[in-house]
């Protein structure tokens, strides 16, 4: 039997037991070792995720996620892991833009004061 996938946006994949909802992703490692794959739920890498059923058919396609706190369990089959995730509010997705503006603008802002300070 074929398991649903969480693929991140740099390609890794993340086997699933269960994705009945973003806030209750579950998956199952061996031990800890395995699990490490799950550091790959930076920013970067939640600015778009897909989820695919056992067929391989994609169930939903998701930008700006943000992980939340999960749970974890283990049993005598492995390490159970619940990953959660959720989609940015309105208010992180404009602060993000502030912030990326904000960049732009010290950028700019250092540029100039180095063409200024280099025609003295």
């Amino acid at each position: 039997m074929n398991k649903e996938k969480m693929i991140l946006n740099d390609g890794t994949t993340v086997e699933l037991e269960t994705s009945a909802s973003l806030t209750g992703l579950t998956t199952i490692f061996p031990d800890w070792t395995g699990a490490a794959v799950l550091q790959k739920l930076t920013k970067e890498n939640l600015a778009s995720v897909r989820l695919e059923n056992g067929e391989g058919l994609t169930v939903g396609n998701y930008t700006d996620l943000v992980l939340q706190p999960g749970s974890w369990q283990v049993k005598e089959d492995g390490v159970h892991i619940t990953v959660s995730l959720r989609e940015k509010t309105e208010i992180e997705k404009r602060l993000d833009n502030v912030e990326a503006g904000q960049e732009t603008q010290d950028g700019a802002i250092e540029e100039l004061a180095g063409m200024v300070g280099g025609a003295q």
